[in-house]
């Protein structure tokens, strides 16, 4: 991996996680450690949390998923894979009990994954011990924050998803406008690559097909429900890092989990995008893992 991905020393593995459909992921650190999962979004991959893998599988465990039909994962039709946030969720649970992990977690969640993530953790929301939130939403689209059109494009036009598909136009974008920093050409080649191609690109469209803006969308009754739960997650340590350059995740969305986690401890950032660890990574990395260190799990 590491001729093909900077960055990427990795050796991920597969799992079918459903019959004849492999997802791939990472699992470093020592098997004994600490686990953090890290759930990315779209239209990224585990790629996205490489610095913050780097910079903690010495001492905790990391498992890092590719969604089914992201990054290294399989590319099922809809035919054989149905492509909502439910799925998403059964998919996490069938690969933590795959590889064991049947005791407390921290989430690292960021985009899409912090829906992935909080859906998930309804089934025992006292296994997860440590949050570390990242651009992200647990809670509907805030009353005074408009639809971003961009997003519109893929969720409600025909024609805007014919485009992406066609054209990877939301990795394509999301590559070149979602840092503040210019990304490396082979950085942002990373991103980009995995969604080349009608076939490769459906789940990037799928996701914003299935963004939940009303009781009537599949995926409203587990965000609503998430929503709900939120301020429970404020009795535990709670590490915000957020871009406020982010033109979808902005300060509406960080004012909610602010609002719901007042005991987190926030690192906002005015010249930060949404892909926060791109942009902030060498002050993020060191203060995830202080805050980490610092907060150890009961034994």
């Amino acid at each position: 991996m590491t001729d093909t991905y900077p960055d990427y020393p990795f050796s991920p593995q597969r799992f079918d996680v459903r019959p004849g459909i492999a997802m791939s992921y990472l699992d470093e650190g020592p098997s004994d450690g600490e686990v953090v999962v890290m759930l990315h979004g779209n239209p990224s991959w585990s790629f996205y949390w490489r610095h913050l893998v780097l910079g903690l599988r010495d001492r905790y465990r990391c498992i890092v998923p590719d969604h089914v039909g992201m990054g290294l994962s399989d590319r099922p039709d809809d035919a054989d894979y149905d492509y909502t946030l439910q799925s998403r969720v059964d998919d996490l649970d069938a690969l933590l009990g795959h590889l064991g992990i049947g005791g407390p977690v921290t989430l690292a969640v960021h985009d899409w994954g912090g829906m992935v993530g909080f859906g998930w953790a309804l089934r025992d929301p006292s296994r997860v011990r440590r949050l570390v939130v990242l651009n992200t939403a647990a809670f509907p689209l805030p009353a005074d924050k408009p639809m971003p059109w961009q997003l519109s494009l893929g969720r409600d036009s025909r024609i805007g998803g014919l485009l992406i598909r066609a054209f990877n136009l939301f990795a394509r974008g999301a590559a070149w406008t979602g840092t503040e920093r210019s990304l490396p050409r082979d950085v942002r080649r990373a991103y980009i690559a995995p969604y080349t191609g009608w076939r490769n690109a459906i789940s990037t469209l799928r996701f914003m097909q299935d963004i939940p803006l009303g009781e009537g969308d599949r995926a409203w009754p587990l965000l609503a429900e998430s929503a709900r739960v939120l301020p429970q997650y404020a009795d535990r340590p709670v590490f915000i890092g957020w871009g406020l350059r982010d033109f979808v995740f902005d300060r509406h969305f960080l004012d909610g989990f602010t609002r719901a986690l007042p005991q987190a401890q926030v690192h906002a950032f005015e010249d930060a995008n949404h892909y926060v660890l791109e942009d902030k990574h060498e002050v993020l990395v060191p203060a995830i893992r202080a805050f980490l260190d610092a907060n150890p799990l009961p034994r």
